[in-house]
């Protein structure tokens, strides 16, 4: 597998950037969605995540994952080997899993081994796309262009969290927890309503228009490009300073307050924007509250939601067709109105 470019290296982007390490600290929140030019580091930044996220705690053996600190959670295969003796753990990289826009639907949630059902005549599971994604992320390039029958897919196991295969005298169901990342290009098309409304945050990508920052960003792509290695040892430091900052703010995040008048100016905002259901604000207040423990505050505040409720809210807002500009300009215009 080919080197990531270091996340640390990145030039600019700071929204997306930031959506992606709160995403990285608090899965709850949902996902993100990169919306944008094409070339201007969305798939980059993603490759980039996998390559810093900390390893995490697993079964040893499982071919799901599954987390030996939650047993209630446990695949069929762990809760029989734990009925019979502890299970052993042990570390694994966070999956960041490709979903191709041309996959079958049994390379998605698996199908029958046909290796063992031919050489020993068994009935075995092989695990899909959505199995090896659990307790990880699954990421969506060119995500509007995803066929229909896949969309329907991912919507019913992001509302689950569990993957049920009834097919060809199988009979399976496994826990597929993950974090929905997608990116793609507005001009292609737009992305169902169903699966834009599961995605926690919203970021726009817009190519630099600065003189000095694009030329950064070809040197040190140049750079990556002709040595690999040498490029990753100069920015190995601040990747271990990254990686150790994810790991201090999910340790943090259960600590860190959300007052009443918090949740209060949240739902206010909302109201304001006329957004539909209650997502929006438990997703602007999961993520002002990831941004908080990435930022080692002790509690939310005004900052923290005027930060990241352009992100949270303006893929949830309705159209109108009497206000023609666009969603991040009537969230900032409420953002004004309501905090000030």
């Amino acid at each position: 597998m080919a080197a990531a470019f270091p996340f640390s290296a990145i030039v600019g982007q700071d929204e997306m950037k930031l959506a992606l390490l709160i995403a990285a600290v608090d899965p709850k929140v949902g996902g993100v969605l990169a919306f944008g030019d094409r070339g201007s580091g969305k798939s980059t930044a993603v490759r980039a995540l996998a390559a810093l996220l900390p390893k995490m705690k697993v079964v040893a053996g499982c071919r799901y994952n599954c987390d030996p600190d939650r047993p209630a959670e446990f695949c069929d295969d762990c809760r029989v080997r734990a009925a019979k003796g502890v299970l052993k753990s042990a570390q694994a990289p966070v999956p960041v899993v490709d979903l191709p826009l041309g996959a079958t639907e049994d390379r998605v949630v698996g199908a029958l081994d046909l290796e063992r059902a031919l050489a020993r005549g068994e009935k075995a599971f092989e695990p899909g796309l959505l199995a090896r994604a659990h307790r990880g992320f699954l990421y969506i390039d060119e995500a509007n262009l995803l066929e229909d029958h896949l969309v329907d897919l991912l919507l019913d196991v992001a509302a689950s969290g569990e993957n049920v295969v009834e097919r060809e005298g199988l009979s399976i169901r496994h826990p597929a927890r993950f974090v929905l990342v997608g990116t793609g290009n507005p001009e292609e098309g737009e992305l169902r309503p169903q699966l834009l409304d599961r995605f926690g945050m919203s970021v726009e990508v817009k190519t630099p228009v600065d003189l000095p920052s694009r030329i950064e960003i070809v040197r040190r792509r140049d750079e990556f490009e002709r040595d690999m290695a040498a490029f990753a040892a100069v920015w190995a430091k601040e990747e271990t300073k990254q990686r150790k900052k994810i790991t201090s703010a999910r340790e943090r995040l259960p600590s860190v307050a959300v007052s009443n008048a918090v949740l209060e100016r949240a739902a206010k905002l909302c109201v304001a924007l006329g957004t539909d259901g209650l997502r929006g604000e438990l997703t602007l207040m999961r993520a002002a509250r990831a941004l908080a423990a990435l930022e080692s505050a002790k509690a939310v505040g005004d900052e923290h939601l005027r930060r990241i409720a352009p992100s949270a809210l303006r893929h949830r807002l309705r159209r109108n067709p009497l206000d023609d500009v666009g969603s991040s300009v009537r969230v900032d215009r409420a953002i004004s109105e309501v905090l000030g």
